[in-house]
Order: structure tokens, then sequence, then C-alpha cells
């Protein structure tokens, strides 16, 4: 029997939603990953293989889910994680995101190529959020961006390494956001977004400017995220090494989370050269396909540096569900990203506020029927042994 689908109750829900708002492009761009997207189905499709194990008659009637292990304490350990243009998919996207990440008692996480600049997220409330950023070539870019987020209260930086090349996003292509389109297909293209009428008005005139307000000294003459994507790409640098992490941290006095680490080795290295913790992360899919999914990957780096460093995963949580299990396997902390994504093309601020009040009671629930209580009881004994 079908149901009405009055409201939206999970992640999928808010997918569907955003897919009929959003022109196409967009949504290929924030749904797709690279080549046959084996990594990104991965990511998804292995947390509904690991079973809960059910524990009944324990005292459940209080449960606590919030974290401290990131120096403040959050509502639960969720974070909004780093989504490039997020304000083309809902108006001034980020300001939205922040808001409802404030509301919930979470993190927010700024990218370095949102539509909104630290100076206007930083506006909204006094609340601190989290930025990202990327080792760009001009690394007077970089220090200039990392002063502008001491500036603004920021002392929480997500740095992404695993962007040392472009990944290839079939999707991204064929709809023309990587190039090569032809006549036919603009023509296709802009009989699709004018269907998108309610997008046009809320975001694409209501929501400008579309630059990425973190990188308009850079990229003085760009008007569009087309042009700052140009210049991102051109700045994208495959030399990086740990070295540059040290220097990173010699600069950078704030917690120093790297993100995009896969690996037991890349992981002590991360520690190694100086960083507070580790995102364990495959770009959502969006880099190299065929790579672990990071929950598989979680246990063994866990096992590689222990209680060295803050252990952080992103990748495919759809549910507070997975948040449990997460953190069974090992992870002090999660992101999410598209979850939060989807929720804000379909019902804006709301939608995102709806997402993670939903999130926080299906950890509840978790919680409650596997008898744990509080968050730092949440350990491997509540996943069935194969």
């Amino acid at each position: 029997m079908g149901s009405l689908n009055l409201v939206p109750a999970s992640v999928e829900d808010y997918r569907r939603l955003a897919n009929k708002r959003l022109p196409q492009f967009l949504f290929d761009y924030l749904d797709g990953g690279s080549y046959a997207e084996t990594t990104l189905k991965n990511n998804v499709a292995d947390y509904q293989k690991l079973n809960l194990v059910q524990t009944v008659m324990r005292d459940v009637s209080s449960i606590d889910t919030s974290s401290s292990k990131l120096g403040a304490v959050s509502a639960m350990p969720i974070s909004l994680a780093p989504i490039g243009m997020a304000g083309m998919f809902g108006r001034r996207g980020e300001l939205q995101a922040k808001q409802a990440a404030d509301a919930a008692g979470i993190p927010f996480t700024l990218s370095t190529v949102g539509i909104c600049s630290l100076e206007e997220v930083a506006a909204i409330s006094n609340i601190p959020f989290w930025f990202q950023l990327y080792m760009l070539k001009d690394r007077g870019a970089v220090q200039e961006m990392l002063q502008r987020a001491r500036d603004v209260g920021v002392s929480t930086l997500l740095f992404t390494v695993d962007l040392a090349v472009l990944g290839a996003r079939y999707r991204d292509k064929r709809n023309g956001m990587s190039g090569g389109i032809n006549t036919l297909g603009k023509l296709r293209s802009g009989l699709d977004l004018l269907s998108k009428w309610s997008w046009i008005q809320e975001v694409g005139l209501r929501g400008k400017p579309h630059t990425f307000g973190n990188l308009a000294n850079y990229v003085p003459n760009a008007s569009r995220p087309d042009d700052f994507q140009a210049w991102i790409t051109q700045q994208v640098d495959p030399s990086v090494t740990w070295k540059d992490i040290e220097w990173l941290r010699s600069i950078w006095s704030g917690q120093l989370i790297i993100k995009g680490v896969l690996n037991p080795t890349d992981a002590a290295l991360a520690i190694k050269s100086g960083a507070d913790g580790i995102v364990v992360s495959n770009h959502g899919g969006r880099q190299l396909d065929c790579v672990s999914s990071t929950i598989n990957a979680l246990p063994a780096i866990k096992d590689a540096i222990g209680d060295t460093g803050t252990l952080i995963v992103d990748g495919g949580i759809r549910s507070g569900q997975d948040v449990f299990k997460a953190l069974a396997q090992g992870a002090d902390h999660t992101l999410i990203g598209r979850p939060w994504v989807y929720a804000l093309a379909a019902q804006g601020q709301k939608g995102v506020y709806d997402t993670l009040t939903a999130f926080r009671s299906e950890l509840e629930i978790s919680m409650a029927l596997t008898g744990v209580t509080r968050i730092e009881q949440i350990d491997h004994s509540v996943i069935e042994s194969k």
C-alpha cells in the first residue's frame, strides 16, 4: 500500500522534492559522483549491512545525545558538512543552514566555495562556525582567508586534501557543467530551467549575488559561479605534501582537522603532521571511484590513530541511525552533507531544521533500543558480530 507522502519523513523524501524543484544541472551536481558512482552507492549501502544488537529491559528513560569531543558541547555528534555552492540550492543557502544548525545546537561548516562569505555567515549570530579550506597554489590567498576566518571567530578549520586533481563526474559532463555543451543542449537546459519557476524566483532572482563570497577579492571580474570555478580549478595544487600541512599548522593556532583521509597510513601521517583530527572521507564518492566506503574504512583508521586525534566520518549518512552506527565503528563525530542540502532545496531553513530534528530522534531511538543512554557508551558491542 502506497504512502500519501504529505510530509517528508526521510532524507530520500527530501531528495525527491529537491529533484522536482532544482534545475537538472544543479540537482545532478549535488546528487552525483564520479565515474560509475560505485563508491557513492556503497557509502550509503554499506551502512545498511551493519546489524544492531537489540537490548531490552534497561532503564532508558533519560537519553543524552550531547557530545563534547571537539572542545564545545553540541546537542549531538553531528555537524553540517561544507558544501560548495550551497547558496545555489536555496536563497543565500549558507545563511539558512547556519540558522538551522544554530537552532539545533550543532556546528555549521562553511565551504571555501560557498556563495556566502565568512563575514556574511558570521553576521547571522555570535555562535561560532567551522571553515573548510583547500591548499591553493596562491599561498598568500590561503593566509588571507585564514586571517579572515580568525577575525570572525572561527577556531576549527577543516582542511580538504583529497582534491589534488578533480574527479571525472559523468553527470556534470552530460549536462554541460564541465563544458562542451552544444546549441541543442543549451536549448534543452534553458527549457528545463524555465520549468523551475519557483527556483528562478527564490534563488535565481532573490538569491543574488551568485558569486563565491570568499573569493571575490581574488577573481574581481567574475560575475557567475562558473568564473570562480575556473579560478579554483587553476588553483588546485597537485604538489601538496604533508610538509605543507606542517606549514599550515605553523600559521593556524586553532583546531586543524584534515578532511579526505581514507587509509590508516595517511591517518597516522595526518596526526604526525600536527592535525588535531581527521575526517574519514572519500569526498562523497565525487573523486576517486571504486575506493572503500567510509564506514568500511573507519575501523582500521580508528585502530591506527587510537585516541591521538578526533575521528570524524562523512559520506553515506542518511539517518540518525547511521550516525549511531558510525559512532559504534569508532567515530567521535560525523558530518552530513547531501541530506541538509536536499532539505534546503526542498523546504529551506525549515527543511534543514526538521531534518536535524529527525536525525536526533532517530539517534535517540537507536540508543534506547540498544540499551545505551549516553554517546560515550556507544561502541562496537552494539554491532552484531559476523
